[in-house]
């Protein structure tokens, strides 16, 4: 397989961006995010779909106003 997917840690699981071809088949919308959960011993799928225009847009209005906090958190790990 060429193309690996490279699942994200995040706190409550993993985070793989779906490929065209998983949403192709799964029927789901481009974009869409598979969030891995480990669940008894197993592994549970929640698939999110893409944001909308309105939450990306209002996700970079935040984003910029507080860019400098957002920059002094990195800078002390938070």
């Amino acid at each position: 397989m060429s193309n690996i997917l490279t699942p994200k840690k995040t706190d409550r699981g993993w985070v793989v961006e779906m490929p065209l071809g998983m949403t192709q088949a799964l029927g789901v919308s481009e974009g869409s995010l598979a969030v891995l959960h480990s669940k008894q011993g197993g592994m549970e799928v929640e698939i999110l779909p893409p944001a909308s225009k309105e939450i990306r847009d209002a996700a970079r209005r935040i984003l910029d106003k507080h860019k400098d906090e957002f920059e002094e958190m990195k800078r002390f790990g938070d």
